[in-house]
C-alpha cells in the first residue's frame, strides 16, 4: 500500500472507532426525527384543564354564539364582575371578552382582557366565531332569497393539475412544492457537511502541527501524501457519517409517522403515500443522488484543501479568524443564494451561483430537482473540479512549508511566496 493509502486507512480508522464518531452518528438522526415529530406530537395533546372565559356582552347579541371546547368553556358575566376581577383577579376566570357594541359598525368594539399573556388559540377561536356570525348577519341585511346558498356556491377552490412529460411520452404528476423542499434539504446538507468536514481537516492539521507530531511523520511521508491522505480519509468518514445517518433518519421517521398516524385509518395512510409518492414521482430521485455525491466530493476537495493550507500556516486557532473570514463569507453566500434560488431556479442568481466553483455545490442542489440542462451540470463539474485540483496543487505548496513553520503568524504575501518555491 502506498503511502497516501496508508494516512487515509489511519486517519479513517482512527476517527470512525472514536466514541464521539459513533455516539454523534446515532444521536443526530434522533436530534432530527425529534425536531420533526415532537413538537408535532406535543401539538395534539392537550393540557387538561379547560379555561373559563367570562363574556361580558352589553348588546346582547354575541354571548350565545360561543361554542365550548376541550380547551376553552364560555361563560356569560357582567361589568362588575369584570371590575372586581381587575382589582382581584379569579383564577377561576382565564380571560374577559368584552363587547360594548354593534360590532357590523365597529369591530373595534370588542377587547379580550387577561392578566395573563393570551394564547393564539383563544384569539383564534374567538376570531373565528365572530367572523362567521358577521359574515352570517351582513349577508342577512341585504334581504336576498337563498343568499346563504348564493354565497357558499360561489366558493370554489381551484388547485392546477401540473404534469410533466418525459422523453418517452409518458405523463406523471408533478410538483413544485415537492422539488423545492427536496432542493432546500440538499442546500442545507451540502453546505453543512462541506463546512464540517473541511473543519475537521483544519482541526486535524493544526492538532498535530501544536503537537510537534508532524515533524516525525514528514520524516516518511511526503508533505504532499500526509495532506491527500489526511482529506481523502476525513472525506470518507464523511461519506460514511451521511450514509449511515441517512438510513437511520428514514428509519426513524418511517416509525415515528406510523406512531402517529395511530389514529389515522388504512386507506387515509394509503392516500397520502400515494399523494406522496405522486409529488416525488417525476423527479429524478436516482439523478438528484449521484450529483449530490459528485458535487460534495468537489465541494469538499475544494474547501478542504483550503482549510488543510490554513491549519498549516497557523500556530493557534485564533490565528486562523484572517484566514477563515473570506473562506466564510463565501460559503455564506452560496447558502443564502440557494435558498434565495428557490422560487426562481432557472434566474440569473441561481444560473451563475451553480456555475462558479466556490458556490455551485451549494446552489446546484436548489436547481437539480427542476431538471437543470445537461450542458450547465457538465460546465459546472468542470469549472468544479478544475478549481478543486488547483486548490490542492495551491495548498500542497502552502502545506509543505507552512506545516513545519513555528511561532511566527504569516500573512498573505508570505504564503504566496511559499507557493512560489520549488
Amino acid at each position: 500500500m502506498n503511502k497516501i493509502g496508508i494516512v487515509i486507512k489511519s486517519e479513517y480508522l482512527r476517527r470512525v472507532s472514536k466514541k464521539s464518531f459513533l455516539i454523534l452518528t446515532i444521536l443526530v438522526p434522533f436530534i432530527f426525527a425529534a425536531l420533526v415529530f415532537v413538537p408535532l406530537w406535543l401539538s395534539t395533546l392537550n393540557g387538561g384543564e379547560q379555561k373559563q372565559i367570562a363574556i361580558v356582552d352589553n348588546t346582547g347579541k354575541y354571548s350565545k354564539i360561543f361554542e365550548n371546547t376541550d380547551e376553552y368553556k364560555f361563560v356569560t358575566s357582567s361589568d362588575a364582575d369584570m371590575q372586581a376581577y381587575r382589582k382581584n383577579p379569579d383564577k377561576s376566570i382565564f380571560a374577559f371578552l368584552f363587547i360594548n357594541g354593534d360590532l357590523l359598525e365597529n369591530p373595534a368594539d370588542a377587547t379580550l382582557y387577561s392578566d395573563q399573556q393570551v394564547p393564539m388559540s383563544l384569539t383564534d377561536a374567538i376570531n373565528k366565531t365572530l367572523s362567521e356570525n358577521l359574515k352570517n348577519e351582513k349577508l342577512a341585511s341585504y334581504h336576498l332569497p337563498d343568499i346563504d346558498k348564493i354565497v357558499a356556491d360561489s366558493k370554489i377552490k381551484f388547485d392546477i393539475k401540473a404534469v410533466k412529460w418525459g422523453s418517452d411520452g409518458k405523463e406523471t404528476a408533478s410538483s413544485s412544492e415537492a422539488a423545492s423542499m427536496i432542493g432546500i434539504v440538499l442546500t442545507i446538507i451540502s453546505f453543512m457537511f462541506i463546512m464540517m468536514y473541511g473543519a475537521q481537516v483544519m482541526a486535524g492539521v493544526m492538532e498535530e502541527k501544536t503537537n510537534r507530531i508532524v515533524e516525525v511523520i514528514v520524516s516518511s511521508v511526503k508533505p504532499y501524501d500526509l495532506m491527500m491522505g489526511k482529506i481523502i480519509g476525513i472525506g470518507f468518514v464523511g461519506i460514511t457519517q451521511i450514509f449511515l445517518w441517512i438510513i437511520l433518519t428514514a428509519a426513524l421517521i418511517g416509525g415515528s409517522a406510523l406512531f402517529l398516524g395511530g389514529s389515522i385509518s388504512a386507506s387515509d395512510m394509503s392516500n397520502i403515500g400515494a399523494e406522496i409518492l405522486s409529488a416525488i414521482g417525476s423527479i429524478n430521485l436516482t439523478w438528484i443522488a449521484i450529483n449530490f455525491i459528485i458535487y460534495f466530493i468537489g465541494g469538499y476537495l475544494l474547501f478542504s484543501s483550503i482549510y488543510a493550507a490554513i491549519g498549516a500556516s497557523v500556530n493557534q486557532q485564533e490565528d486562523s479568524s484572517q484566514f477563515m473570514m473570506p473562506i466564510m463569507l463565501i460559503m455564506l453566500f452560496g447558502f443564502y443564494a440557494g435558498i434565495y434560488s428557490v422560487e426562481n431556479p432557472d434566474g440569473p442568481l441561481a444560473f451563475w451561483c451553480s456555475l462558479i466553483p466556490f458556490t455551485s455545490p451549494v446552489v446546484m442542489m436548489v436547481r437539480l430537482p427542476f431538471d437543470v440542462p445537461i450542458w450547465q451540470v457538465l460546465i459546472s463539474y468542470v469549472l468544479l473540479y478544475a478549481t478543486a485540483i488547483g486548490a490542492v496543487w495551491v495548498s500542497a505548496k502552502i502545506y509543505r512549508v507552512g506545516i513545519l513553520m513555528y511561532g511566527k503568524k504569516p500573512t498573505f504575501g508570505e504564503m504566496i511566496k511559499w507557493i512560489r518555491y520549488k
